[in-house]
């Protein structure tokens, strides 16, 4: 597991683009449509991933997997997963909590070169 984003659900992405950027200098990486954009934090490779819609879960981390199917079928006994593999553009998400109720996201990019 690779920690790829910190993503902070937020309410306004045109406000909350307008604060990274504005107050605290950080640079547009890449965007998907109107929902999700991601900036570039000064002096790391991670990303911040502000995505308007899961304003119901927490902030977390963005975890790359080999597989995210294979991830599930392996830990669905053992994690409690709020959001079951599903298809994004780059390939495949899931969301489980840990012990704590925090919210970790996995992904994969098994669609990248289809």
């Amino acid at each position: 597991m690779k920690l790829l984003f910190l993503s902070h659900p937020v309410q306004d992405l045109k406000k909350a683009l307008n604060f990274y950027r504005e107050t605290l200098g950080f640079e547009e990486a890449w965007r998907e449509g109107d929902h999700t954009v991601a900036l570039k934090l000064p002096g790391t490779e991670v990303q911040l991933m502000l995505e308007v819609g899961e304003e119901s879960l927490a902030a977390g981390g963005v975890f790359l997997v080999e597989s995210v199917d294979n991830f599930y079928n392996q830990s669905k006994g053992e994690l409690n997963f709020i959001r079951t593999p599903v298809d994004i553009p780059p390939g495949r998400y899931a969301i489980f909590q840990d012990t704590s109720n925090n919210v970790l996201r996995l992904i994969d990019f098994s669609n990248e070169n289809a």
